[in-house]
């Protein structure tokens, strides 16, 4: 995490421990295979799911004076950005013969063990709060790698795997006037409790 934003997010933290929130240090071991194991996962889904989208059972219709193939590959290729092609592209190869199971499979055990993390951390605390993103906010345009774009993710996939409730503030304090976020995750079903979290958060630091 950057530095600039580690301290930001510390500042945001003491907001909450002046409001009368008591903090305790945290371990999601699990964390370190989370982008991965979600990668895995999101992609897998897309492929699955989008595999109806052919101009004939969903999505505009097809042209159907073409062959099938053709028509099929015309739609998908005119309704698809890059990003969505690329995703669709890993996750048929992730769900192959013979990848499945060193890939899927993995990435769902991941995803438990993920999971069972936090039910651990969340015995000693109500609220995890910590950065939103690694990095100070990027302009627009300026990163077009689709890998870096990703790793940009890390902080928040784990919520997503873990199936709990989470939400991203503005800090108080800007790094070189860009924003920094706070990311607070509550239990499951916890929803309410997170927005409170949130909310006095920014009644706090006067938002």
């Amino acid at each position: 995490v950057d530095a600039r934003v580690a301290e930001a997010v510390r500042d945001a933290i003491g907001v909450l421990e002046d409001l009368g929130a008591r903090t305790v240090p945290v371990s999601i071991p699990g964390m370190r295979y989370a982008l991965a194991a979600y990668y895995v996962i999101c992609t897998c889904e897309a492929s699955s799911n989008l595999a109806r989208f052919d101009g004939i059972r969903y999505g505009p219709a097809a042209d159907i004076r073409k062959p099938w193939h053709e028509a099929y590959r015309e739609i998908r290729r005119e309704k698809f950005g890059t990003e969505v092609r690329r995703r669709i592209m890993l996750g048929t190869f992730a769900l192959s013969a013979g990848y499945a199971g060193r890939y899927y499979a993995k990435a769902q055990i991941a995803r438990r063990n993920i999971r069972l993390d936090f039910e651990r951390a969340f015995r000693s605390a109500d609220i995890i709060a910590g950065p939103t993103m690694p990095t100070v906010a990027f302009r627009l345009g300026e990163k077009t790698d689709p890998l870096s774009l990703y790793l940009s993710d890390i902080l928040t996939v784990p919520a997503n795997l873990a199936g709990i409730p989470a939400i991203s503030v503005p800090c108080a304090g800007r790094v070189d006037g860009l924003p920094v976020g706070l990311q607070m995750m509550g239990r499951r079903f916890e929803d309410e409790r997170v927005i409170d979290a949130a909310y006095a958060y920014e009644q706090g630091a006067g938002r």
